[in-house]
Order: structure tokens, then C-alpha cells, then sequence
């Protein structure tokens, strides 16, 4: 392996640790109540390595959510035009969910104690709706290109990405009410989530002009 190869390689790491160490105090003591300090003590290194990775502590948790985000842009992008609309949006869900459970054990237990946290942090919840809101806008365009319109004149491409979008936290918060956090079954439970409400719509609905 190069230089620059051990070089990021150590970054991940590093990354990787501060993020499980979060997650550990968040888990024992409480997102609120845990400070970076603390943080940067239980893997030993200082403020200023703890600011080359987040911004701040609610990046640790969310800035993993933001990157899941991203590649379901990503991926919706990559996908043929001839797929009708409502269809893009659950493959490219589909293929993010993918990576998840195909994740190793230590991934799993990290994406769960994620969920975890989020789940049962109420400001954590409100901050990842709002991060959300960026992608959410890019995936209304999208989808807007996708059917041939104008997202400021026809808001179908809106009420479509809002469907989708409320499929998603319906799946997300029965497995938090159930205490399940497992990604296996929370990917499970979004994908019936998404897949029913996606089946509700008629066919044409996002072609017809009625």
C-alpha cells in the first residue's frame, strides 16, 4: 500500500472511532448531556483532529445519514429515463438500502446504534428532517425532469417526493416505537413501507394530466 493509501486508511480509522465513541457515550449518558471532550478523551485525541472530520457533534450521528442522502441522489440520477417515476424512486431506495445490509456485522452494529440515537433524540430527529430538505428538493427536480414538467407549475413531482418521503419515516418509526433497531428488519419494514404507498398510486398518475 502507498503512503497516501496508509494515509487515508488512518483517517478512516480515526473517523470510525470517534464516531463509535460518540455513539458508546450518546448511548450511556445521552446526546444532549455528552460533550466533544468527551468524545475526543475516549479515543485519545484532541479538539482540532475532532474538527478535521464534523463540524460538530450532531454531524457525528447525522453526517453518516447525510452521505446515505447523497447516494440516493445518486443513484435516482443513474437510473434509465424510460422507468416511470414512481418506480426510480424505489429502485434508487432500494440501492441504498442494498449497501446497508450488505454491510459487515461491526457496520451493522454501528447503523444500528445510529437509528438508535436518532430514534430517541427528539432534536436529532427535527435536525435530520431539516438536512434532509436539500436532497428532498434535488430529488423533486429529478423527478420533474423525469416526467417533462415544471416543479414551480405541476407539483406532482412534489407530492411524489412528500409520499415517498412520509413512506419512509412511517417504516423508520415503527421499527423505533417497537424498540427494533436491527438494520435487517428496519430495512425490511421501509421497504414495505415505501413499496405500499408507492402501490397505492395509479400507474399513470405521475403521466396523466388529470
Amino acid at each position: 500500500m502507498t503512503t497516501s493509501g496508509l494515509r487515508e486508511l488512518k483517517k478512516q480509522r480515526t473517523r470510525l472511532a470517534l464516531i463509535d465513541a460518540a455513539l458508546d457515550l450518546f448511548l450511556r449518558r445521552g446526546y444532549e448531556q455528552t460533550t466533544i471532550d468527551e468524545i475526543v478523551a475516549a479515543v485519545e485525541v484532541s479538539q482540532r483532529t475532532f474538527f478535521r472530520y464534523f463540524a460538530t457533534k450532531e454531524d457525528v450521528v447525522l453526517g453518516v445519514m447525510d452521505a446515505f442522502d447523497q447516494s440516493m441522489v445518486e443513484l435516482l440520477r443513474e437510473l434509465p429515463d424510460s422507468l416511470p417515476p414512481t418506480r426510480t424512486l424505489v429502485e434508487a431506495m432500494r440501492g441504498v438500502l442494498d449497501v446497508i445490509r450488505d454491510g459487515d456485522a461491526v457496520e451493522h452494529e454501528r447503523q444500528r446504534r445510529i437509528r438508535e440515537v436518532i430514534e430517541t433524540t427528539p432534536t436529532l430527529i427535527a435536525a435530520h428532517l431539516a438536512r434532509q430538505n436539500t436532497s428532498l428538493a434535488v430529488l423533486t427536480d429529478e423527478i420533474a425532469r423525469r416526467m417533462g414538467v415544471d416543479p414551480e407549475a405541476d407539483m406532482r413531482p412534489a407530492l411524489l417526493v412528500a409520499i415517498f418521503q412520509g413512506a419512509t419515516r412511517v417504516g423508520f418509526e415503527q421499527c423505533a416505537s417497537r424498540q427494533e433497531f436491527d438494520p435487517y428488519k428496519v430495512v425490511s419494514r421501509v421497504e414495505e413501507s415505501v413499496s405500499l404507498a408507492m402501490g397505492a398510486l395509479r400507474e399513470d398518475w405521475a403521466t396523466s394530466r388529470g
